[in-house]
């Protein structure tokens, strides 16, 4: 076998691994957004705010890879919920800051806690080193994406 057919086919079992690891997460993740009345989206939107804290909607569309408008119409959904709420930006007046209400503060922390709880399971079978190890990995590749 040569090095380009072996290279081609580790690949090809990257790939593969990627999408199962992705389908996993994402049913797990699935399982546990199903009863609270949010999507997955919108959870992950409230998981993006209570991390970041208030922030611009422009910047909080870039962290998510959606557009603006997208945002937008997301930020309104969850407005109704009472989770979220836009406030204008101190010093850009074309600006607006999107933070979390006392409700929306509450369900980032159910989630958060089940995020940490799915975390600590993945990495629980890898040695500290390991661990660091896949953090750096990560983090390249969130970079690249």
């Amino acid at each position: 076998m040569t090095g380009q057919m072996a290279a081609s086919m580790e690949l090809t079992r990257l790939s593969k691994q990627i999408v199962e690891f992705y389908e996993r997460l994402s049913s797990w993740e699935e399982s546990v957004v199903r009863d609270s009345g949010l999507t997955t989206a919108q959870a992950h939107t409230i998981e993006m705010v209570g991390h970041s804290g208030a922030i611009k909607m422009k910047d909080l569309a870039e962290k998510i890879g959606i557009t603006t408008g997208t945002l937008s119409v997301a930020v309104d959904r969850l407005e109704k919920k009472h989770l979220l709420r836009r406030t204008p930006h101190q010093t850009d007046r074309r600006a607006f800051l999107i933070e979390l209400t006392p409700e929306g503060e509450a369900c980032f922390r159910e989630h958060h806690e089940f995020h940490l709880k799915m975390t600590r399971k993945i990495v629980s079978g890898l040695t500290a080193s390991e661990q660091k190890t896949f953090v750096d990995v990560i983090e390249k590749i969130l970079k690249k994406i």
